[in-house]
């Protein structure tokens, strides 16, 4: 299950409604081995299309540095889709390299609201999981 706040998904669907008609893209990181989202990032779509996405391969390389550098990794990996549903397509399964990352989708093929849901890829099997949107995360 990925468990995020509210805050963090309401940045996530904005980002995806900005950059529509195109695919929106970026990550949301978070402390090594918590599995809490924390920090949102959102990347520029190399691609400019509204069918693929991919990530500046510069950009990409000083934000994954920052997060090594800060001890943290890519917890959400999240990617809109303009005109299908929020489920990944093959090649989205093909490029999906971290599987400790929850896949993210937000789908804005409709004006009026966005549907989003969250996904496991290893070894190019999906799994859907739920998705808990919080206020702030429990402190243990």
């Amino acid at each position: 299950m990925l468990v995020i706040r509210a805050d963090l998904v309401d940045a996530m669907v904005a980002h995806a409604r900005a950059d529509h008609p195109d695919e929106a893209c970026g990550i949301i990181a978070g402390p090594e081995d918590s599995d809490r989202p924390e920090r949102f990032v959102a990347m520029m779509n190399a691609e400019r299309s509204p069918t693929f996405y991919r990530f500046d391969s510069g950009e990409q390389l000083k934000v994954w540095r920052a997060m090594d550098d800060a001890d943290e990794e890519p917890v959400v990996i999240y990617h809109s889709h303009t005109a299908t549903e929020a489920y990944p397509s093959r090649t989205d399964i093909s490029y999906a390299a971290e599987p400790g990352a929850h896949y993210v989708l937000i789908s804005t093929r409709d004006a009026d609201q966005h549907e989003l849901r969250s996904y496991r890829i290893v070894d190019g099997e999906v799994t859907e999981e739920p998705v808990r949107i919080v206020d702030a995360y429990q402190t243990a």
